[in-house]
């Protein structure tokens, strides 16, 4: 569903629109019946693996080493 709104209404009733948007309307926001921004909702990005080949390099590759790990490197 799509919706266009003037600012004035908008400034009642944002979180509906904002719900509305989450839900996966279009909502558009309009000034003097033109349009300027649309609503989307934000997605959260996908946590990428470390390194070139996922599955290969854990994330225990990341975290400090023990000391007796760094003992050896020295």
């Amino acid at each position: 569903m799509s919706q266009q709104v003037n600012i004035q209404q908008a400034k009642g009733c944002l979180s509906q629109l904002v719900a509305a948007a989450e839900g996966g309307d279009q909502v558009i926001i309009a000034r003097r019946g033109q349009p300027i921004v649309k609503l989307i909702p934000v997605t959260q990005a996908e946590r990428r693996q470390l390194g070139f080949m996922p599955g290969i390099v854990t994330d225990a590759a990341a975290e400090p080493l023990s000391d007796d790990d760094a003992e050896l490197w020295q």
